[in-house]
């Protein structure tokens, strides 16, 4: 679901992920035909580094508690 919301509206994407300063800037691009690219890039790079960060975090939790 995060992921049609970064195609279609960048700019929500970013702002659903905290990013407020970000989401704004990308609304700014989204606004003309040849940023909306760009800012679909943006937003689905920043949806898969959160999701990486959330997998490093939980490894890390977990290598912490068997030790």
């Amino acid at each position: 679901m995060r992921y049609l919301i970064a195609f279609f509206l960048p700019w929500l994407s970013l702002l659903l992920q905290g990013k407020i300063l970000s989401g704004i800037i990308c609304l700014f691009l989204q606004i003309t035909i040849i940023g909306w690219i760009p800012a679909f890039i943006w937003a689905f790079t920043s949806l898969n580094r959160m999701y990486a960060d959330r997998r490093t975090q939980k490894i890390v939790r977990e290598i912490r508690k068997n030790n």
